[in-house]
């Protein structure tokens, strides 16, 4: 996890918000360490955010990132169009990007959340040029 905050740099940022949300944040930052131990975590704006810098910025590589709201928290994902969601929790309508509430710890669908983190971390939005 080289390129992810400290924890305490983490909670601290987190630290007037409602526990419960927290807590399901916690669990989606330690869901992506579990996947993408290779990502760069960054605070912006209360937002986390997290990318592969190997294969370039937050946009480019985006893998996913995590917002709060007044009743929610959101994951969401830069190229959420082009992943596969057969439990149809990605929502918006943006050219690419889509994203997923979740309104309680234990009403979230974590292991479709943990299949929509890998496929992000595994998207190659330039591979067909590459080739």
């Amino acid at each position: 996890m080289t390129g992810f905050l400290p924890l305490h740099v983490v909670e601290r940022g987190l630290q007037f918000e409602p526990n419960w949300q927290v807590e399901i944040c916690l669990e989606v930052r330690s869901i992506v360490a579990q996947i993408a131990p290779h990502a760069k975590e960054r605070i912006v704006n209360n937002r986390l955010t997290y990318h592969d810098p190997s294969r370039g910025g937050p946009v480019k590589a985006g893998i996913c990132g995590i917002s709060l709201h007044d009743d929610h928290v959101r994951v969401h994902f830069i190229h959420g169009v082009f992943l596969e969601d057969p439990a149809k929790l990605l929502k918006g309508d943006r050219l690419a990007m889509r994203f997923l509430r979740i309104y309680s710890y234990n009403d979230a669908a974590w292991n479709e959340i943990k299949q929509l983190i890998k496929q992000s971390d595994a998207f190659r939005p330039t591979a067909d040029l590459m080739d």
